[in-house]
């Protein structure tokens, strides 16, 4: 969702509010690269990307994320459709490439934007044997100033029992275009947790 989802967002709440809105006939497209960065403590690099086609009631959405050298790579395949100006309800497929062996799952979720801004993207898994897990992602970006934003990141996954707290500052070298510095704090079942220096960038078109 991010900067210009939000602008997307808050076009649609003024379609809504038209008189004959919402005729779903406009076709846009939205692509952002939101995490590619090194983490220190895993000495890896991790992707986080998504991106979706459509227009203002029914979407195609798709996701992917993971570690380019590590053991978590996922994809999802999803349809979104517009229950409000700011929420769309998703449904679709998870195939978790890693780890191994890969696995299949139905996907329920709600992404949007809560009050205040903050970007919400919760979604519940079902996978092959039945299992049901959930995972929660919340992010807020602070303006300080036009070109430099702080942002404080929670992810909580109920599959991998793992929580995640990221503060992140990136700088805008142009809106599609943002490098970033930051610190990540996980807390995973079994292990200790552990704080991780990040670096990487941000894209989208």
């Amino acid at each position: 969702m991010k900067t210009l989802s939000r602008c997307i967002l808050l076009v649609n709440a003024i379609v809504y509010a038209a008189p004959g809105a919402a005729d779903d006939t406009t076709i846009f497209s939205f692509v952002q690269l939101d995490r590619f960065e090194y983490q220190e403590h895993e000495e890896d690099w991790i992707w986080d990307m998504q991106g979706w086609i459509g227009a203002d009631l029914h979407k195609f959405w798709w996701k992917t994320e993971g570690e380019v050298d590590g053991d978590d790579a996922e994809f999802q395949l999803l349809y979104s459709r517009a229950i409000s100006p700011f929420w769309d309800l998703q449904l679709g497929l998870r195939h978790s490439l890693e780890p191994r062996p890969a696995e299949n799952y139905a996907v329920i979720g709600l992404q949007g934007l809560a009050p205040q801004w903050f970007e919400i993207d919760l979604a519940a898994f079902v996978s092959d044997d039945g299992d049901l897990t959930a995972r929660l992602e919340v992010e807020y970006d602070l303006l300080l100033t036009q070109r430099l934003i702080l942002q404080p990141r929670i992810e909580l996954d109920s599959e991998s029992k793992s929580s995640a707290l990221d503060l992140r500052v990136r700088y805008e070298i142009k809106r599609e275009i943002a490098p970033y510095i930051g610190v990540s704090w996980t807390q995973t079942s079994g292990r200790e947790d552990y704080v991780s220096l990040v670096a990487g960038a941000r894209f989208w078109f």
